[in-house]
C-alpha cells in the first residue's frame, strides 16, 4: 500500500486507528478454547467488529511464534482475513546482518504478504536496507519507544550533543523515503513526539501506548499530526480485551468506535 492509499483510508474512515492483534490464549474468552483454532476465531471476531473503524492491524509476532507451527498458521489465516484495503503491520522488530535481513524481508513481504514490518535500526544500514528493496512495502523503524528501558540508550547524547534517537532519525532518512519508511514513537512521551516530528516532518509515525499504557491521544495529535495525518495510533489491550465474555467482539467494536470518534475530531482540528 502506498502513502496516498493509506491517507485515503484515513480520510474515508476519519480514523488513524491501528488495532493490535496481540491474541493470548491465556486472555481470550474461555468459550473460544473449544474452537479448532481459538486464536484465529478470536482475531476473526475482533476484525469483524472493528474493520469499519481501523485503518491498520498489527499482529505482534511473538504471540504467534510462542505457539509454534500452529501459531504461524493462525497468523497467516488472520492476515488473509483482514480486508485488503486495510494496512497490515508485522510487529516483528527484526534487524540483522544483510543476508539475514533479506530473508526476514522475504518471509514477511513475499511469503506472508504484510504491508510493513517493524525493524530495529541499531545494526545500521545493511541490516535495514534489504527490507526497503521491496516495492510497495514499508519499514517501520524503532525511533523513540515508551518502555522504561528506552532511557538506557535512546536518549543518550552522542558526539555533538545529539540524542541517539535523533541520530537514528537523521541517518535513516538517507536509506529510505517518507513513502517507504515510518517510525515507532511511543505515545507516553507527549512532548517528545514534537521533537521527533521536527526531524521527520513528512513521515508516518506508528504510535503505541494509547489506552492501557496511559498515553494521551489528544497529545499525540497535537504534537505529531501533519497535513497528511502522519499517524497510526495503536491500541491493543484496550480494544481486544474490552470484554472476556461472549460479547467480546461487540465490546471491541464499541471501544474502537469510541477511539475513532475522538480521532475524527482531532483530524478536523489538526490535519489541515
Amino acid at each position: 500500500m502506498d502513502k496516498k492509499s493509506l491517507f485515503k483510508q484515513i480520510q474515508q474512515k476519519s480514523s488513524f486507528l491501528c488495532v493490535g492483534l496481540d491474541a493470548d490464549l491465556a486472555k481470550i474468552p474461555a468459550h473460544l478454547l473449544k474452537e479448532e483454532d481459538p486464536i484465529f476465531e478470536f482475531n476473526k471476531q475482533i476484525i469483524d467488529h472493528t474493520a469499519d473503524y481501523a485503518v491498520a492491524y498489527k499482529p505482534n509476532i511473538a504471540f504467534y511464534e510462542a505457539l509454534g507451527p500452529k501459531g504461524w498458521e493462525s497468523l497467516q489465516k488472520t492476515l488473509d482475513y483482514i480486508p485488503k484495503d486495510i494496512f497490515t503491520i508485522s510487529d516483528a522488530k527484526r534487524g540483522d546482518i544483510g543476508n539475514t535481513s533479506k530473508l526476514y524481508a522475504k518471509a514477511f513481504f513475499e511469503q506472508m504478504n504484510f504491508d510493513s514490518v517493524t525493524v530495529a535500526p541499531y545494526m545500521g544500514k545493511d541490516s535495514v536496507s534489504p527490507f526497503l528493496e521491496f516495492e510497495g512495502k514499508w519499514v517501520i523503524l524503532l525511533a523513540l519507544t515508551s518502555n522504561e528501558g528506552s532511557k538506557d540508550f535512546q536518549v543518550l547524547e552522542t558526539e555533538g550533543g545529539k540524542p541517539l534517537f535523533q541520530q537514528v532519525l537523521e541517518k535513516s532518512q538517507d536509506w529510505g523515503t517518507d513513502g517507504n519508511l515510518m517510525y515507532v514513537v511511543g505515545a507516553t512521551r507527549g512532548e517528545k513526539i514534537a521533537e521527533v516530528r521536527k526531524y521527520a516532518p513528512d513521515h508516518f509515525f506508528l504510535v503505541p501506548g494509547v489506552g492501557a499504557q496511559g498515553g494521551s491521544l489528544q497529545e499525540v495529535a497535537q504534537y505529531g499530526m501533519n497535513k497528511e495525518c502522519g499517524l497510526l495510533v495503536n491500541s491493543s489491550r484496550g480494544i481486544i480485551y474490552a470484554s472476556n465474555g461472549e460479547d467480546f467482539g461487540a465490546k471491541a467494536g464499541q471501544a474502537a468506535k469510541e477511539l475513532q470518534q475522538e480521532m475524527s475530531q482531532l483530524l478536523d482540528q489538526y490535519c489541515k
